[in-house]
């Protein structure tokens, strides 16, 4: 077994394996740890600079790449516009500058900060230096190895849909450039360590809410009293008890 068949064929299926098992597991058992945890009460700035350019940006980057993987043919139907091949081009790369501009905020903003840095786990500076090293090694395959929406449906395509329908061909990505195989492997490392980090929270928490448990919500009221002088309003105010059958999920 070589390096290429290690790191492009059993890798990927370890990678898919940890992603559905350990999501599945977590959810399950600690449906509390699924959260995302979100940091914006102690600090919002810098949040708000780098959160909206990198959100945004991967978004778009990823539903690009998808269209590729479910539509190639209607994207080389589009790429044989010169024109149109070039403005998708510059979209994308402006996209992914954006987007590392973004996450380069959000990574000062963890390592600077202290109040944010006593709650930060190792794993949240893991995914961001996973991230950092995808967006780079993207950028680097815009610039050096040009069109990459032209040779993608013919490369990543087939390899991808070989990796999903058990029938892999990791001979595909075997003679491509160090960065662009970098590229690849970074992707497979994250779908490997999302289930262990807050990312979680992307396909958990919407999901949850299917089976949630429900809240019974019961005021109890005060009886009154009789007027008194000196006595206060509070003692007629309602208060709110909260009945849970079963547990609920927590939010940040």
């Amino acid at each position: 077994m070589n390096w290429n068949v290690l790191l492009f064929q059993v890798f990927p299926y370890v990678a898919l394996a940890l992603l559905v098992i350990v999501s599945i597991q977590r959810m399950r058992s600690k449906p509390f740890s699924v959260s995302s945890l979100s940091s914006q009460i102690l600090e919002r700035k810098l949040l708000f600079f780098g959160s909206i350019p990198f959100h945004w940006g991967i978004l778009v980057i990823l539903l690009g790449h998808l269209l590729a993987i479910l539509v190639p043919q209607g994207l080389l139907w589009w790429n044989a516009v010169p024109i149109r091949l070039f403005l998708l081009e510059i979209t994308g790369l402006a996209l992914a500058l954006w987007t590392l501009g973004g996450l380069l905020v959000l990574l000062y903003r963890r390592l600077s900060n202290r109040r944010i840095l006593v709650v930060t786990h190792p794993t949240d500076v893991m995914v961001l230096l996973l991230l950092l090293v995808s967006v780079v090694t993207g950028i680097l395959t815009a610039l050096l190895y040009r069109y990459g929406s032209f040779w993608f449906p013919s490369v990543f395509t087939p390899y991808l849909w070989s990796i999903f329908t058990l029938r892999p061909r990791p001979e595909l990505v075997a003679d491509l450039p160090f960065w662009i195989q970098l590229h690849v492997f970074s992707f497979w490392v994250l779908l490997a360590l999302f289930p262990f980090t807050r990312l979680i929270h992307i396909i958990t928490v919407p999901l949850g809410y299917l089976w949630r448990p429900w809240q019974l919500v019961i005021w109890v009221r005060k009886h009154r009293r009789a007027p008194e002088p000196f006595a206060t309003r509070s003692a007629a105010q309602p208060q709110a008890t909260t009945s849970e059958k079963g547990g609920a999920y927590g939010s940040d």
